[in-house]
């Protein structure tokens, strides 16, 4: 069909108690405050009950992803996504400027054992900025057991039980449904994930809010949902040699619910999302893109995502200054 395009949409922004300013710092956004709780995350697209992401540019604009999906389904997202009524993937960006809680998202086994309206998540981060101090947990450790874990989650100990890395922009981590985690504060993430919003908080280090409340703890649901066999690494390293040409970097495949590359531009490139069998995400890791088909073009600046439809077909990548500071992370199903 002729009128798809790259789509953008208008970010929903969500006040956390632990949230930053680097969408401004780094972004140079202007991030709305309500005087009590920063922003901290940005819902880039969304397609829930709750939240609904909106077309910001083109023939489309104003309608939801809701709207798109009633109407468009099998355009949108291609034959690889089967009979989805709801678009299957949530992108956010999280500012922290503090830690986030110690938590875990459930797989399908654990949710069958929940019950009630709990649903699995995996996701991938890419860090797009942060602060010298900045790190990351995520994974066990092999010395971690669940009564180890029971018995220091209300200590600074637990974090001895987790794997900890150092902050670098660039750098990935594939974070699969069952994996305790905990973003550390001072990070800026993109965040490409099922279309989920079930998270258990095992601890959320004693914290509490202005009036002094502390957020619910999920411990038992939490206990149900880690995989304790699992110590494989979570990083995806973003160390790559400068090079001349265009470089495609895979970050994450063999995953049933995405698959995402970085690609690294110098020049124009062409793509097609009828190669795929699935529509393209594409977010602004570093530096500015025109993306353009035969009905329209948009800049995507740093931070921003686009949606391409499956139906759009050929579209072209151009980054707006040349070298190789130009990082576009790719997702597709």
């Amino acid at each position: 069909m002729g009128i798809f395009y790259p789509l953008k949409f208008v970010p929903i922004y969500m006040t956390r108690m632990w949230g930053g300013t680097m969408m401004t710092d780094i972004l140079k956004r202007e991030v709305p405050f309500n005087g009590i709780d920063p922003v901290g995350e940005s819902w880039e697209l969304v397609d829930r009950d709750g939240e609904q992401s909106v077309v910001a540019n083109g023939a489309l604009a104003g309608k939801t992803m809701e709207e798109l999906m009633k109407q468009y389904g099998f355009d949108i997202l291609g034959p690889k996504g089967g009979n989805c009524d709801r678009f299957p993937l949530l992108v956010k960006l999280i500012d922290a400027g503090e830690r986030l809680s110690l938590q875990v998202h459930p797989d399908s086994e654990a949710c069958a054992k929940i019950g009630g309206d709990a649903q699995p998540k995996t996701e991938m981060w890419y860090i797009l900025g942060c602060r010298e101090d900045g790190c990351i947990l995520a994974g066990l450790n092999p010395r971690a057991s669940k009564s180890l874990l029971m018995e220091t989650m209300n200590s600074s100990e637990v974090e001895n039980l987790l794997q900890k890395f150092d902050s670098v922009p660039g750098d990935g981590y594939f974070i699969t449904s069952g994996t305790l985690h905990a973003i550390g504060g001072g990070n800026l993430i993109l965040e490409i994930q099922q279309n989920s919003d079930t998270t258990y908080r095992i601890s959320d280090w004693g914290r509490v809010d202005q009036h002094g409340k502390a957020r619910e703890l999920h411990v038992e649901k939490g206990m149900m949902s880690i995989n304790f066999f699992n110590f494989s690494g979570c990083r995806i390293s973003g160390d790559v040699n400068n090079t001349p040409f265009n470089r495609k970097i895979p970050m994450v495949k063999d995953c049933p619910f995405f698959s995402i590359e970085a690609l690294h531009l110098c020049e124009d490139l062409q793509e097609n999302t009828r190669d795929s069998g699935s529509f393209h995400l594409l977010s602004s890791a570093k530096g500015s893109f025109v993306i353009k088909n035969a009905n329209a073009e948009v800049t995507v600046d740093m931070g921003e995502t686009v949606l391409i439809p499956y139906a759009t077909g050929n579209y072209t990548i151009s980054p707006v200054k040349g070298g190789d500071k130009n990082i576009l992370i790719k997702t597709v199903l």
